[in-house]
């Protein structure tokens, strides 16, 4: 799968950089890199490659601001975030700039891999469903445009979280447990042993958006030891 695939990698730990480098080549994988902030950044607007490795903590500028301006230019781009602080506000900030997934420093090579394929393998396939997904109380996502609106109040989204109302809206009349989120939209093989938080922290994020009150959910909703729904209005939904 990862034949011809083309990955810059922007961290400013030489040896980490290094190691990177090393284990990315030895999978395959074509590699450029970048230690500081500006220079990633100006690689990383080239568009040239398939994925971008991305520090956060960054001299110059940092990898929010890099992923951020990415997102501006391309909405496409796939982008893994790597982290050593770990909690969940420095995670939720990454992937609020549209980065598709994170890795925790430290990491295990395997875990790093896994993420890399998954991305990748996700990032070549387009997911095709309607366009527009109307969820009552004048609340509407456009897809298309990853925008959407609530009760006269503007919404933006970022891609992967359009990916994960599509999926939850196509399979609207069941529960959606994270591990078939994980397989279904983040690419994850199923049984894959992945410690992520990713699908809850984008779980989370949505709920925020779409919800009058996200900590009492009423359009996306837990379904205990199942998943979780999407109650989408119109004849084919509540």
């Amino acid at each position: 799968m990862n034949e011809k695939f083309k990955i810059l990698v922007v961290e400013d730990e030489q040896a980490i950089l290094t190691g990177l480098i090393d284990v990315l080549v030895f999978h395959g994988y074509e590699v450029d890199a970048a230690s500081e902030g500006n220079e990633g950044l100006r690689k990383a607007m080239t568009g040239q490659f398939d994925l971008v490795l991305l520090d956060v903590m960054l001299p110059g500028i940092n990898g929010f601001e890099i992923c951020n301006a990415i997102r501006e230019q391309d909405k496409q781009q796939a982008i893994i975030m790597l982290t050593a602080k770990g909690t969940d506000d420095d995670i939720v900030q990454g992937l609020q700039f549209g980065a598709d997934d994170y890795v925790t420093k430290p990491f295990s090579v395997a875990q790093l891999v896994l993420r890399i394929q998954a991305v990748l393998r996700r990032s070549s396939v387009a997911i095709q469903n309607q366009s527009r997904i109307d969820l009552g109380s004048d609340t509407w996502i456009d897809t298309a445009n990853l925008s959407g609106g609530r009760n006269g109040e503007v919404l933006a989204f970022t891609r992967r979280e359009i990916e994960v109302l599509q999926y939850l809206a196509s399979h609207h009349e069941r529960p959606v447990s994270r591990d078939e989120l994980l397989n279904k939209v983040w690419g994850y093989d199923r049984g894959v042993d992945i410690e992520t938080r990713t699908v809850d922290i984008h779980i989370a994020k949505i709920r925020r958006k779409i919800e009058l009150d996200h900590k009492a959910p009423e359009l996306l909703i837990t379904v205990r030891s199942a998943g979780y729904r999407l109650l989408i209005s119109g004849p084919d939904g509540i």
